[in-house]
């Protein structure tokens, strides 16, 4: 299929979806089950199983004849016809996948000629539901009943007296703030579980006991089960994952994609290395998607590496980009080994990032702005009490994490910019102002980027401000009281919240998402507004 203008490429390849929805849906009589017409770009043809025409399967084509590996994924029409389109020459091993089928075998093609492929129907249902997305064997999980709240501790039910409700328990232990946070719980790495984990047969939940201690992140899942009551919230892994071992299996199945969902093109690169994890992604300016057309697309490695992953669509070649960092003193992911050993690398410290970079924004100029660990926790002498910076003067900060990194791809180089308050989430609003997120609590900062580029002044280009709120409602910031004391009719009230997430609105106003049970939603106009 003719390669489009590489400005709309990434419309084209929806498009491409859609125009073969309603091209295949055209046929006459007489071309009920024809194949589809294809390029010397494309592979397409029919898949069909021992039951006829299988639609709303996937076709997968994957090579590894490119700088890295590449794979492009479609869907089936009603007749079961596909169009893997605008392919880079090269080998490919094409196969069939989908729900009520096992994988087809591997039939090695190239781009340019027909492919009929036969579909494999699952023998049985345990074949079947290997290929189930992980949330349906998750779902096997049972969390305590209701009545078991509010929790009664360690001599009780085994459930943290902190925990208030079943909610609370779900929201800490299991998806939010739990398990789902970083992992993909349901596949088969998170279902099962590894010998070495199992001192004793049979002895699932001590295995899960040294599963949440394995490698670097083992302190953090630790304490996550103890701040909710380890014992029961390890009785209730083991008991998931014991049912699963006896042969228990998710009772739903899911659907085939319908409808638009079968317009869908997926491509997929490998990229980085297989000792890092990809936090983040940025490939274009939020508020403008085609700045970057098709330019290179921005990993985050935070905790596990120093360097942006760089993949180049075009080319399908990755590349790293070496960040840096003004102290070598600065802390690193390497200063925390594994609480217990990884079943996959033993007690070898594989994470060592000093700038734990978390988030991006892409500007106008395709910069890339990231948010980067650049020195010790202790902030410079300008953020704190005595310092003649505006902000500084009405509320002064000691400590802060990430600071800014910003890489201009037309120049190659990196810039390290320090920022009193810490960066988590990086957007930016219709002025070019940078809005922060994770505090320190209490805090927002934002970071004015046409200041920064008329003067390069990182003390000059920011501000910050305390969240505080109007409580005497007189549309004015006045004296306020402190989070820890009773609120004054007659002055407003400081808050003590943290964005997670945040979200610069067209009125100046900027949204966040606060953590915590229940969460929070909070809007602030700051001093720019």
């Amino acid at each position: 299929m003719r390669r489009k203008d590489l400005q709309y490429l990434s419309i084209a390849v929806v498009g491409v979806g859609v125009f073969l929805a309603a091209w295949l849906g055209r046929g006459t009589a007489q071309q009920v089950s024809g194949e589809p017409k294809i390029d010397a770009d494309d592979i397409g043809g029919v898949i069909t199983s021992a039951k006829g025409p299988e639609a709303g399967v996937w076709v997968i084509a994957e090579t590894t004849d490119l700088p890295t590996r590449f794979v492009k994924i479609v869907v089936t029409d009603d007749m079961g016809r596909y169009l893997v389109p605008d392919l880079p020459k090269a080998n490919y091993s094409v196969w069939v996948r989908g729900y009520g089928l096992v994988d087809s075998p591997k039939i090695q093609t190239a781009p340019g000629k027909p492919l009929n492929l036969k579909a494999v129907v699952a023998p049985d249902k345990k074949a079947a539901v290997e290929y189930y997305p992980a949330l349906y064997w998750f779902s096997l999980l049972q969390v305590p009943p209701k009545s078991d709240f509010p929790g009664t501790g360690p001599t009780g039910n085994g459930i943290a007296a902190n925990i208030k409700s079943q909610g609370e328990w779900i929201r800490q232990i299991v998806n939010t703030d739990g398990c789902t946070g970083c992992h993909q719980m349901g596949d088969k790495a998170t279902r099962e579980i590894p010998k070495s984990f199992l001192s004793q047969p049979n002895d699932t939940k001590t295995a899960w006991d040294h599963r949440i201690q394995a490698g670097q992140a083992g302190g953090g899942m630790n304490a996550r089960f103890s701040q909710v009551g380890k014992q029961r919230a390890l009785a209730m892994y083991a008991d998931w994952s014991d049912r699963i071992a006896h042969g228990e299996l998710p009772s739903a199945a899911p659907s085939r994609p319908q409808g638009r969902e079968r317009n869908v093109v997926v491509s997929l690169w490998d990229w980085a290395d297989p000792k890092v994890y990809l936090h983040d992604a940025i490939t274009s300016d939020k508020r403008n998607p085609t700045v970057n057309s098709n330019g290179p697309i921005y990993g985050a490695l935070e905790e596990s590496g120093d360097y942006l992953t760089v993949v180049d669509p075009k080319s399908n070649a990755t590349s790293k980009i070496k960040l840096n960092v003004r102290d070598p003193q600065t802390p690193s992911s390497a200063n925390t080994p594994p609480l217990g050993p990884s079943p996959y690398w033993g007690d070898e410290v594989i994470w060592n990032s000093q700038t734990t970079v978390h988030s991006f924004a892409m500007d106008k100029q395709a910069r890339v702005w990231a948010a980067a660990r650049i020195r010790k926790p202790q902030t410079p002498a300008w953020c704190q009490a005595g310092s003649d910076h505006p902000s500084a003067k009405l509320f002064p900060i000691n400590q802060g994490q990430r600071g800014l990194e910003l890489y201009d791809p037309k120049t190659k180089t990196t810039t390290t910019i320090d920022t009193c308050f810490t960066w988590g989430h990086v957007n930016f609003d219709d002025n070019d102002v940078l809005w922060s997120s994770f505090g320190p609590a209490g805090v927002e900062g934002w970071f004015d980027t046409k200041i920064w580029d008329k003067t390069h002044d990182e003390k000059l280009a920011q501000g910050w401000s305390a969240f505080v709120l109007d409580y005497n409602g007189n549309g004015k910031r006045d004296a306020y009281t402190e989070p820890n004391q009773p609120p004054d009719p007659a002055k407003d009230k400081r808050l003590n919240v943290q964005y997670y997430g945040d979200s610069p609105a067209p009125d100046g106003s900027v949204w966040g998402t606060v953590q915590g049970m229940p969460g929070a939603l909070v809007r602030s106009f700051s001093a720019m507004s």
